[in-house]
């Protein structure tokens, strides 16, 4: 696996590793990264015999993302999660489902009681993670929900598609106050000293874009831009995670700042081309699916998959965070966690 552009002799720390694939340098080895949902954490902590807090450890992780601080609310029954934007999420379900839009029946703006991204213990967290990792792992503020997905969270995801058909004023409007408050979570992670950005904002479903490229154009890509900018000028790395088809508006992302482009799932964009689209313009972090190789392949197709990504995103050993597209799940077996993990430290 070692090509003539890895340096062997280099003895990297995890963030160092990481910096220098992001920028296309030489690196002695491929960073790596696992990242799972509780239920499946739970599952792996018990398989390695070890506490749940010790994982990222044991799965050799190089990427530590940090969050806001604040006191999760729980419905009376448990079944509902409440977020600091007021959104509430099944706890029932694995993934990412919503219960309760709180914009859905009363759509007024100036009414709703929006977070205070000022909050005075907003960052305890984030802070005491980063000083307890004393600078060896690359460190991203989790800007999940960023944009287009906290706008259909707090409105309902049906809802919020036709605000931007319908009521295109009404969706730029609550764009807009979301990005406010974000540039001032964005400046308080700066702030710390992080080493970079990690947004998420799903745009596209398995065949194509969820909404038109050119309604992404007028109301969301100025905006995330605007989001983009903190990093830019600080010379930070912006990484992001959009699901789905989008290889039309990539090239808007890449133009606006995009540094790493996750999840890079092969079901849905080809990276032959992205590798020939791109080349050293852009960085990848994942490419291992989680919707086929990893739940229902076999060992020996997962270690497969693997030399075949690297082999394609990474020929000159450098520009990829290998990694599961998605968080696992529990639909991945242990044999197939293993032998991607023996595969990894063959990179």
């Amino acid at each position: 696996m070692k090509s003539l552009f890895s340096a062997p002799n280099m003895n990297l720390t995890s963030k160092q590793r990481v910096q220098r694939t992001l920028t296309h340098q030489p690196v002695d080895r491929l960073p790596t990264q696992i990242n799972y949902t509780h239920a499946m954490g739970q599952k792996l902590a018990a398989h390695f015999n070890i506490p749940l807090d010790q994982l990222p450890t044991r799965l050799n992780n190089h990427l530590l993302r940090v969050d806001i601080t604040y006191e999760r609310q729980l419905s009376g029954d448990g079944m509902v999660a409440y977020d600091w934007w007021g959104v509430g999420w099944d706890t029932q379900e694995e993934g990412y489902f919503t219960a309760f839009n709180p914009l859905a029946e009363n759509k007024d703006l100036d009414a709703y009681a929006w977070p205070d991204p000022q909050a005075a213990h907003l960052l305890d967290q984030a802070i005491e993670s980063i000083a307890g990792d004393q600078n060896q792992h690359f460190i991203l503020p989790n800007l999940g929900f960023a944009l287009f997905e906290r706008a259909w969270s707090l409105r309902g995801f049906d809802t919020f598609l036709m605000d931007l058909v319908i009521d295109p004023e009404y969706a730029a409007e609550l764009l807009e106050r979301i990005t406010t408050i974000q540039l001032v979570l964005i400046q308080r992670f700066i702030d710390l000293g992080i080493d970079g950005a990690y947004f998420g904002d799903d745009y596209g479903a398995q065949k194509n874009m969820l909404f038109s490229p050119q309604v992404w154009r007028h109301l969301v890509k100025p905006r995330l831009e605007r989001l983009f900018e903190p990093f830019c000028s600080a010379n930070l790395p912006i990484l992001m995670h959009s699901d789905g088809q989008i290889a039309e508006i990539l090239p808007d992302l890449v133009e606006i700042g995009l540094t790493a482009y996750n999840p890079v799932q092969p079901e849905v964009i080809d990276h032959i081309w992205l590798r020939k689209t791109f080349r050293d313009r852009l960085a990848y972090y994942g490419g291992i699916s989680t919707q086929t190789v990893l739940p229902h392949g076999t060992p020996k197709e997962v270690h497969s998959a693997i030399i075949e990504c690297v082999h394609t995103l990474a020929p000159d050993n450098t520009g990829l965070i290998v990694a599961p597209s998605h968080r696992m799940m529990l639909d991945i077996p242990l044999e197939n966690v293993v032998a991607m993990l023996e595969a990894f430290q063959t990179l």
